[in-house]
């Protein structure tokens, strides 16, 4: 009898040991947990982002190269030139972005902005002496996608008004890739593509603070650009959404 109660008592003091684990144990198990959760939550925003590098580049291998300007989608590192029929382009500065505003019903990104000289084929000269007399220049450009989420019909130009930190400043009538980036956007419609302007231009466009050949040479440093988008207008042409501002830095 003396036995049996000995071994009932060994019995529930394993079963109470085995009811308080070790607090140690606990810690750990919680550590463990959350290091999975962790794990999840990265997995899930390698996923998200790995969808919208996709993305990003279905739009780039959509575009058309543009019939004035050389095509520059293969240029991703600075000193890299590619030349075709309407010239020689090459990289002097490149920034991704790939960040979206919300202008009203418009929703706008900006997926790169690019610093490029220029070199045009003797053929384009004459289009672009409009703008410059120089055979060959530096321009910026970015490459915009638009989407209007709304299902009316509105009025967008995704760059009004650029301004460099040299004192350049440009309108939209200046963009040289006349690619109907501005203007109507039907609803539910999306647009896509370049908006370039050139910069450090003589006998041109360019409205600057000061003429001296000084100036003229300072400002061949861009270290930024500033753009401000245009309001938005629906198909009575009232305003409906004010402009954004926004600065990209090379």
């Amino acid at each position: 009898m003396k036995q049996a109660f000995s071994v009932l008592f060994i019995i529930m003091l394993i079963v109470g040991c085995s009811s308080n684990p070790d607090p140690k144990s606990n810690e750990k198990s919680i550590e463990n947990e959350t290091q999975i959760e962790n794990s999840l939550v990265k997995k899930d925003d390698e996923i998200e982002q790995q969808t919208k590098q996709k993305q990003t580049t279905d739009i780039t291998d959509e575009y058309q190269p543009n019939s004035q300007v050389t095509d520059d989608h293969s240029l991703l590192k600075v000193g890299q030139s590619y030349t075709d029929d309407k010239g020689e382009a090459m990289l002097k500065a490149i920034k991704k972005i790939n960040k979206t505003y919300e202008v009203g019903s418009i929703e706008l990104t900006v997926r790169e902005a690019k610093l490029l000289h220029l070199r045009p084929d003797y053929s384009m000269i004459d289009y672009f002496h409009v703008l410059t007399h120089d055979e060959e220049f530096d321009f910026v450009k970015v490459f915009v996608e638009i989407k209007n989420k709304s299902s009316d019909k509105v009025s967008f130009a995704p760059i009004a008004l650029l301004k460099t930190n040299t004192g350049e400043t440009f309108d939209w009538q200046k963009d040289i890739y006349l690619e109907e980036l501005n203007g109507e956007i039907e609803g539910n419609a999306t647009k896509f593509g370049n908006l370039g302007f050139i910069v450090n231009a003589t006998g041109g466009h360019a409205h600057k603070e000061g003429n001296s050949d000084a100036d003229h040479k300072e400002a061949k440093d861009i270290k930024w650009i500033e753009i401000t988008t245009s309001d938005v207008f629906d198909k009575n042409e009232k305003k409906i959404s004010e402009a954004k501002k926004f600065k990209i830095e090379f």
